[in-house]
């Protein structure tokens, strides 16, 4: 009889576990589908690992707009920027295997670097902290130029920065790692990624910056254009030595075995990990980045991710055991990746629900809605939880991206409310001003520039603007 009872009770609790696993990941794939309507996501795939399995895998939309393919576990998407991580493992394997360190100068493996880069060190690259100009502000440099040509034209410029003195996000750094991880291991980029990290799925990863490839089930990404309002097809092309930085386009399947081999040392020791995990010291003592991670922390619980293109996203939570990734085709309003990792890892886990993040994501979600009479009562209604908190950022974006997709009456009642809430804030006052005079009402337009330099005497923009409007009042 005893062992019937235990029996039965180990039933039991299976049965209640299974229960509230289904009713979470129902929880979840409703949320996604409100996130997909809202922001009018073409595509979209998302996966959950938790404990070392994968207990959340799912694909919405279509992986094009001028078909009806659904997006499914074949769907390669693009990362964009996110490609970063895979080359930030790669650069700590060669770590962990005594061919390269984080102190050695990079004009040990480049030569012919310029006077100024020569005490540029590995870690500077990996940390946005070389100072080295950034290759993408120079229209002169094309896709096709050899690397030499490169790196010869960028000699030209001074220095961002004193190296190691700031965090400045920047191509150049991933371009330089790229040739010195194929100096190194005498392999291209490419391969060196390939063998070394998704030896099991190398045939759902490959490499591509450039938009125009045909590259079967690869999902195409679209770009709002919110005169036409409409999508449009990305049209970038930044090249083969852009792969280190943005050129991965994955699976999900694949992408959520690279976490898995990452969880399980398989890609990296535990030390070489942390090593890789610990915030870079900056001369300036403000930024906080790790190598090659952006770091964030949740009732003091860690957590290391990147994101790319505002379409894709990653998220490591090590000491709760869970990953999550996001990976999208596209957005019509805001951008959304963090959104939706972070609302998704408070649904897992609890200890990571962080209520100023999910009060900002009701109050941008509410105001999305068109015409939403609801939006301002929500707003008030999360601030009376907690006076305390500020969203003057969170309204000032939210009135800009109305504005920007013809929403412009919306747009003056959210930037309203901001300077109702932050009286004193000359920005606040300056992003109404925009508004009235995007809706041609100089009048108005007019009197919040000139509360926005009463508050700020040196703002520059107000003092143009009230020109202009002067000058417009006069011509009618």
């Amino acid at each position: 009889m005893k062992q019937f009872i235990l029996n039965t009770l180990a039933l039991s609790i299976s049965v209640m576990a299974y229960t509230q696993k289904t009713e979470q990941s129902a929880a979840i794939d409703q949320y996604v589908k409100e996130m997909v309507a809202i922001n009018q996501i073409p595509g979209l795939a998302i996966g959950v690992i938790k404990d070392g399995k994968v207990v959340f895998q799912k694909y919405y939309g279509t992986e094009t707009l001028e078909s009806n393919k659904k997006v499914d576990s074949n769907s390669m998407f693009r990362i964009y920027s996110t490609s970063k991580l895979m080359t930030n493992i790669g650069a700590f394997q060669l770590i962990e295997k005594g061919r390269l360190s984080l102190e050695d100068n990079i004009s040990k493996y480049i030569e012919n670097l310029p006077q100024t880069w020569q005490e540029v060190k590995i870690k500077n690259l990996l940390t946005h902290s070389s100072g080295i100009p950034n290759l993408i502000t120079f229209n002169d440099i094309t896709v096709d130029d050899s690397n030499a040509r490169v790196i010869e034209r960028l000699s030209k410029e001074k220095m961002d920065f004193k190296t190691g003195n700031e965090f400045r996000y920047n191509q150049t750094n991933y371009f330089l790692l790229t040739m010195i991880i194929e100096k190194i291991t005498g392999q291209s980029f490419e391969n060196f990624i390939l063998n070394n990290q998704f030896s099991d799925t190398k045939n759902q990863v490959v490499f591509s910056s450039n938009a125009l490839e045909k590259i079967p089930n690869r999902v195409i990404k679209y770009n709002y254009n919110p005169e036409k309002k409409q999508y449009e097809k990305s049209t970038d092309v930044s090249g083969t030595r852009a792969h280190s930085a943005n050129g991965v386009a994955i699976t999900l399947p694949a992408f959520l075995k690279w976490s898995q081999h990452l969880s399980k040392n398989d890609l990296l020791g535990q030390k070489t990990k942390e090593m890789m995990w610990q915030p870079f010291d900056f001369g300036n003592k403000k930024d906080v980045f790790a190598y090659g991670w952006d770091i964030s922390k949740v009732n003091n619980i860690h957590s290391y991710n990147f994101s790319g293109g505002n379409v894709s996203a990653y998220k490591i939570y090590p000491e709760r055991n869970l990953a999550i990734i996001m990976m999208s085709n596209g957005y019509s309003l805001f951008p959304v990746q963090y959104r939706i990792v972070n609302h998704i890892a408070a649904m897992i886990d609890q200890d990571l629900t962080d209520d100023y993040l999910l009060a900002e994501e009701n109050i941008i979600t509410e105001f999305s809605r068109k015409n939403n009479p609801d939006a301002e009562k929500t707003y008030h209604s999360l601030k009376a939880k907690n006076p305390k908190w500020n969203f003057e950022n969170t309204l000032n974006d939210i009135g800009y991206i109305l504005l920007r997709n013809s929403r412009i009456d919306e747009a003056i009642r959210v930037f309203a409310l901001n300077v109702k809430e932050n009286p004193q804030s000359a920005n606040a006052f300056d992003s109404l001003g925009e508004g009235y005079f995007r809706a041609k009402n100089y009048a108005l337009a007019l009197e919040n520039y000139k509360k926005s330099l009463t508050l700020n005497p040196d703002n520059a923009n107000a003092i143009k603007t009230i020109h202009t409007i002067e000058d417009l009042m006069k011509k009618k």
